[in-house]
């Protein structure tokens, strides 16, 4: 059974900074497409970051040169470094996995693992 589980949302001021984990069972996420996705209330869910299966990475231009996905193979544990968080990055932020894959592969591929979320909030 694939279990994901985030960890490390939190509520930050404006230009704060926070780090998401998202750990992984059932999976080996070195061989898989991994992202992060938000959600925000009112709002279509939305891809931020991606790590392929060698861990080339893409970002929504909304968080390019603030955010940093990362992952440690040997602890199967997914990260998304913040920085300089502002309010509009407030949202559910989730972690998903897919089968392997490289570049625009990953970003396009629909995504069948995920975990349940971890809040973060930004305020002005």
């Amino acid at each position: 059974q694939v279990q994901l589980v985030e960890s490390g949302g939190d509520s930050v001021q404006a230009g704060g900074s926070l780090r998401l984990s998202c750990v992984a069972s059932g999976i080996t996420y070195s061989r898989y497409c991994v992202a992060w996705f938000r959600q925000a209330p009112g709002k279509e869910r939305e891809g931020v970051a991606v790590s392929d299966s060698v861990s080339s990475t893409t970002y929504t231009d909304s968080v390019k040169g603030r955010f940093t996905i990362s992952r440690d193979n040997a602890k199967n544990t997914l990260y998304l470094q913040l920085n300089s968080l502002k309010p509009e990055d407030t949202a559910m932020y989730y972690c998903a996995a897919t089968a392997s894959g490289y570049g625009d592969y990953c970003v396009n591929s629909r995504y069948y693992f995920w975990g349940q979320g971890t809040q973060v909030t930004v305020s002005s």
